[in-house]
């Protein structure tokens, strides 16, 4: 197992995030925040902050930045701040204050009168229900409504009708914040009519041509930088209000501004996982055949439709083999800042409500939950003739079973002392994806090779994939590989989000390595060169010919020659029509109760997965951690409070509860290996999600096989569980 290649600046702080560096004559920006949810910004008097000392400027709806609507590649339309003066959620971009310190671009705030005409505000997603609409089609084209029924069936109820067993429940979850550790910010600089960002984000090619878009200058005038990311997880796929208003702002000025937005405006000013409610009724006959699956959904929206929780769409129709199967997804437009994707976008809320519906079958039935959840497992996507690439689902069911001690788990639970102690279980899925990428090797004359792309690392450990890869495809020692990430100045390398940075990059790198190869052996045959005209070959870093043989870079030393580079491309193909993919896992957690205090703890966490090829365990291993912890915050902690005025009631790291160290026990992973060469060449899928998924249904079951009280709603708290 490989640590971390980026662990030793990491942890010394040599590594320079965003927001770290520093430029000649750079000034500050603070970005003034709406304090309605619902109305027009009539006025702003800035008289008297533009006089405050430092200040140097006050732009707002009324005093306006030269930006303009951005268009994304992957989001279609991005909203721009400050280009009307129509407030659309407590807390939206305003204003922003340049001075020549953070302090006093903050405390001019305090100098500004900002006059609003308020309108009624629609907050509360269960109180808007009578507003919704039908959500727009998925990203993959499927309706909002589908329906498959099985010869006969004339509907979705009647073949609930005639299921000897049904259940049917409504479960909720609510609003979160990717809350990373590293706030949103930017330094921007424009030199020579150019401009370069530097900022945390996923995909630095895709924010330049973003920015560009929205500066209305070419693509190839703007560079982005991020060669370190302090925490993403979908919330800096796009580009942040601060990159956005730094970069104008730096146009405007002709100096460098940095803007960082406090932790406060990183739960209004950017982009949350949006509150749902789903109701699932499931059907099946009397030996826990499957016979019918409704699930409808309602995803709350900003006023502006920009994103949808797509909770029926994703893992419902995939789980399992199911007859007659209907699902709907509607959206309801609130007063509510930005929503975006999240670790596990549809399938992270979606499986919650899907696995306690499995759950309560299996009480209904009198059926072991793993039993029931084998007996039906699927071969392929609903409706789809197109069967898994690879499946080892049963496999990790029955490993973990053994591993977790499974069969001393008694259906009522048991107890200990003063605590009630249940286990729970839950399956996992995520799609196995991956993005078009370039890559970029370059072989040195010091023995040494670069491996680069325009992607980004923001703590999956991508760069050390990249290492790992490189290393096994130039067949040379780790320590010599380079790998380089955060550059839009480099090869396009895809988004690091959807969990397809390794799929997607590692193919690239073993096309770029042949390539380079090839190369490299042209030139050690030409004319003049060492092997002029002979057959040549390559293995362990050396060019071999006619019983003699040379390193690398000992032949480009003798060729006069630095470096010789070579790029690779990889991307979806006509795998897609041959197969369905993805990444498979069985979720186990044993929770204990509290008798008198109610009080939850997770005692032990176990997660089983089926993830193609595991290049590097120790990164692998952590990632699949995260996620599971992931899965504990939202089952037991995280929940972001929208007050009626649509204000947050906890937006901060106070008040926003995330695990800590004591909340969280050891964590055993295991993976089941198996290459999938049918998906990618490097035989890896994604895992950076599916780690999550399944995990907060795991401990609501958990929690009521120790206490016999089915919560439907996360996070679960103290009063859910009192008598």
């Amino acid at each position: 197992m490989t640590s971390r290649v980026d662990g030793p600046p990491k942890v010394t702080g040599r590594a320079k995030y965003g927001a770290d560096n520093s430029l000649p004559g750079m000034v500050y920006g603070h970005v003034v925040v709406s304090t309605i949810a619902h109305g027009q910004v009539m006025a702003m008097d800035t008289a008297w902050a533009k006089s405050a000392p430092g200040v140097i400027d006050v732009y707002s709806p009324f005093n306006p930045l030269k930006l303009r609507t951005a268009t994304s590649m992957l989001f279609g339309h991005t909203w721009v701040p400050l280009q009307d003066a129509e407030v659309a959620h407590y807390g939206q971009p305003i204003g922003l204050i340049v001075a020549e310190t953070f302090e006093q671009a903050r405390n001019a705030e305090s100098l500004i009168d900002v006059t609003y005409q308020p309108r009624p505000a629609a907050t509360s997603l269960r109180d808007s229900l009578d507003s919704a609409e039908d959500a727009p089609p998925t990203a993959q084209g499927e309706p909002p409504v589908v329906v498959e029924l099985a010869s006969g069936v004339g509907s979705i109820q009647e073949a609930l009708a005639a299921s000897p067993v049904v259940v049917e429940a409504t479960y909720s979850t609510a609003t979160q914040n990717h809350a990373a550790m590293e706030p949103h910010s930017a330094i921007a600089v424009w030199e020579s009519g150019e401009l370069t960002v530097h900022c945390g984000n996923q995909m630095a090619g895709m924010q330049a041509a973003e920015l560009a878009s929205a500066l209305d200058v070419d693509a190839s005038s703007v560079r982005v930088l991020s060669p370190f990311v302090g925490g993403a997880f979908g919330g800096k796929a796009r580009v942040s209000v601060a990159a956005f208003l730094a970069a104008a702002a730096a146009r405007a000025l002709n100096r460098p501004v940095k803007v960082v937005l406090t932790r406060e405006q990183v739960f209004t000013a950017t982009a949350n996982r949006p509150e749902t409610l789903q109701k699932i009724a499931l059907g099946a006959s009397v030996d826990g055949t499957l016979m019918a699956l409704r699930h409808d959904s309602w995803s709350g929206t900003p006023m502006d439709r920009s994103y949808v929780e797509p909770t029926s769409h994703t893992m419902t129709p995939k789980s399992y083999a199911i007859p007659n199967l209907a699902i709907s997804q509607k959206m309801v437009p609130l007063n509510i800042p930005p929503t975006s994707i999240m670790r596990a976008p549809g399938e992270g809320p979606g499986s919650f409500a899907l696995e306690s519906a499995i759950d309560e079958l299996a009480v209904a039935l009198h059926m072991d939950p793993i039993e029931l959840r084998l007996r039906n497992s699927s071969t392929a996507p609903a409706g789809s003739d197109l069967l898994w690439s690879s499946k080892h689902l049963e496999e990790c069911y029955r490993i973990g079973a053994g591993r977790f001690g499974w069969t001393n788990r008694s259906p009522e639970g048991r107890e200990d002392g003063d605590w009630l102690v249940g286990m729970g279980t839950a399956t996992a899925m995520y799609p196995a994806m991956r993005f078009p990428a370039t890559v970029m090797i370059t072989l040195r004359a010091d023995e040494t090779a670069v491996v680069s792309t325009g992607g980004a690392d923001p703590g999956t450990g991508l760069l050390t994939v990249m290492s790992l890869i490189g290393a096994e495809s130039l067949a040379v020692p780790a320590d010599r590989i380079t790998p380089l990430l955060g550059d839009s100045a480099l090869p396009p390398g895809g988004l690091s989000g959807g969990s397809t940075g390794t799929a997607s990059v590692a193919s690239a790198i073993m096309i770029a390595a042949a390539q380079v190869i090839d190369d490299l052996l042209g030139l050690a045959s030409s004319p003049g060169a060492p092997f002029a005209g002979q057959e040549v070959t390559y293995t362990d870093g050396r060019v071999h010919a006619d019983g003699r043989s040379t390193k690398f870079g000992e032949l480009l030393r003798e060729m006069g020659r630095e470096s010789i580079t070579a790029r690779g491309s990889s991307a979806p193909g006509e795998e897609l029509t041959k197969h369905s993919f993805s990444s498979f896992g069985a979720q186990f957690v044993e929770v204990r109760v509290h008798k008198l205090t109610r009080e939850t703890r997770v005692t032990r966490m176990l997660g089983v997965f089926d993830a193609g090829r595991i290049i590097n365990e120790k990164t692998a291993r952590s990632q699949i951690m995260g996620g599971m912890i992931w899965g504990v915050s939202a089952a037991l902690h995280e929940r972001l409070d929208i007050e009626p005025d649509g204000r947050p009631a906890n937006g901060d790291l106070a008040g926003y509860l995330v695990p800590v160290n004591a909340d969280i026990p050891d964590v055993d992973v295991h993976f089941v290996q198996y290459p999938d060469t049918l998906h990618n060449p490097s035989g890896a899928k994604g895992l950076g999600e599916v780690g999550t998924v399944g995990m907060a249904a795991a401990v609501a079951n958990a929690v009521y096989n120790a206490t016999g009280i089915r919560v439907r709603h996360i996070p679960i708290t103290i009063e859910d569980l009192l008598d």
